[in-house]
């Protein structure tokens, strides 16, 4: 893949992750603080808050991995699995473009 589509790609993750954390972000208490005692909202609301602090724990894990992608991309090794070394398909890292094994390697790791 070429170095300026793989770029384009990942400022778009990123831009699309940072986003969705900017969403996350300014929502009114968590259960956890100090303003809100457990369970003075009800259950819905705790489990609310409970998937909303996995969302963010996951893009925040997406967001680390453009930034890994991008190292790689600065190194020269972007398009190479991390683990073997061969070429990451274009066709895959078009759809995922952190893609950071073979998608034969990611089966095996699943």
């Amino acid at each position: 893949m070429e170095p300026e589509r793989a770029n384009d790609l990942l400022a778009r993750e990123r831009e699309r992750i940072e986003s969705s954390l900017r969403s996350h972000s300014g929502q009114g208490p968590l259960e956890g603080d100090e303003q809100v005692e457990p369970g003075d909202s009800g259950d819905q609301s705790l489990y609310q808050d409970e998937l909303d602090a996995g969302r963010v724990r996951e893009l925040q894990d997406q967001l680390a991995a453009v930034e890994r992608a991008q190292q790689r991309l600065r190194d020269g090794t972007y398009g190479l699995s991390v683990l073997s070394g061969e070429p990451i398909p274009d066709a895959r890292l078009e759809a995922r473009p952190t893609a950071e094994l073979t998608v034969e390697e990611q089966q095996r790791t699943v």
